[in-house]
């Protein structure tokens, strides 16, 4: 069997494997071993096919590492309007009681309602709903 076979075998092992375990990772990995099959069928010998997919495939992942790295992190589920859909509607606070925390009639039923962190003394008002822990909502003056 030719070299250039077992690469392009072990780069399709590694697609399938990628499409099982859904990391991007082994995808790069396989970019590397699809260089070093194209890398054999140019005449490399077997430590410059080998030094090709390292140096490939490893930068690729380098690259894809560093790419993710300057990505904005995401939201935890709690603050995020793709997972709760109650983020940013408002509520109307007619009384706060001593320990910082209100009932208010929200979609059809009572909720409990406690002021964001840093965000001043509880005075009555409209409020927009920032996250959810449990079943209070977690709200901010307009």
């Amino acid at each position: 069997m030719a070299e250039s076979t077992i690469w392009w075998l072990l780069a399709g092992g590694a697609v399938a494997l990628e499409l099982a375990t859904g990391t991007f990772y082994l995808l790069m990995l396989a970019v590397g071993l699809v260089a070093a099959a194209i890398a054999a069928h140019l005449g490399l010998d077997l430590t410059g096919q080998m030094l090709v997919a390292a140096v490939v495939g490893g930068g690729a992942v380098v690259l894809w590492h560093w790419k993710r790295s300057k990505e904005p992190k995401p939201v935890h589920a709690q603050a995020n309007t793709d997972v709760q859909m109650d983020i940013g509607e408002t509520v109307h606070v007619a009384q706060w009681n001593a320990d910082a925390t209100a009932n208010v009639k929200y979609r059809g039923s009572q909720w409990s309602v406690v002021l964001a962190d840093n965000d001043g003394t509880p005075e009555p008002g409209l409020f927009k709903v920032r996250e959810l822990h449990g079943n209070r909502l977690v709200v901010a003056k307009l």
